[in-house]
């Protein structure tokens, strides 16, 4: 479940000096709770296409990733929604990986259901705590299990990892909302490790800008072009 938003100009990166604000002025305006399902809906279901960008062992790699939504569907026996999620990833402006694939979640409240990929495997996901509708600035929650099967007779399973959402402060009217996955889920070529999806939201859910980093044997930020 990825997509990556645009890079745009954060809000409030003017000192309190420099608008005459005094620190209490400042603290006053400090946005402290966003809310943290909305912003998900934008990240995971919504029309997108993005290149992210890092130099890993000396060379460009990008990866691009389209996302189109595909409305109502049935998966594992229920009615949901389906989002494609497009993957292509190119080393030195060579493609080296294209994947495809659908995630699947129920709205009204948000609930993921798991995914399937073009090489038939097929994930079920336990939603262990409620996506909150608003939370504060730390917050924090481990919120699925995705247990990953070779194919939908769910027989032999392949993989298991969590993923956690976080919120921490980005600007004064602004907050990185953090999705880390116990596994590399955004490069298939190197799964080891861990990968944390960060997106900059502000008070209304939309999302402003975007980070990738993949801690393995190095640590590798990806950035939107």
């Amino acid at each position: 479940m990825k997509k990556i938003g645009l890079s745009l100009l954060a809000v409030g990166s003017l000192s309190a000096c420099a608008t005459g604000m005094t620190n209490q002025q400042m603290i006053s305006r400090t946005v402290m709770q966003y809310p943290i399902e909305t912003a998900m809906l934008n990240i995971y279901n919504k029309a997108y296409s993005d290149e992210i960008q890092a130099l890993v062992d000396g060379q460009p790699v990008t990866v691009v990733t389209q996302v189109t939504p595909k409305g109502a569907m049935r998966f594992n026996n229920k009615s949901v929604q389906g989002t494609e999620v497009v993957t292509i990833t190119k080393i030195n402006d060579q493609i080296a990986d294209k994947t495809v694939g659908i995630n699947y979640f129920t709205l009204a409240p948000l609930v993921f259901h798991g995914f399937t990929s073009d090489i038939g495997e097929y994930s079920v996901t336990t939603q262990t705590t409620p996506i909150p509708k608003t939370a504060k600035i730390g917050d924090a929650s481990t919120y699925l299990t995705e247990h990953v099967y070779s194919d939908s007779s769910q027989r032999k399973a392949i993989n298991t990892y969590t993923q956690t959402w976080s919120l921490k402060q980005a600007s004064p009217a602004t907050a990185w909302l953090c999705i880390e996955n116990s596994e590399n889920l955004l490069l298939s070529y190197d799964p080891e490790g861990t990968s944390t999806e960060c997106y900059e939201i502000n008070a209304k859910g939309e999302i402003l800008a975007s980070n990738v980093t993949l801690n393995g044997d190095e640590t590798i930020v990806f950035k939107s072009k």
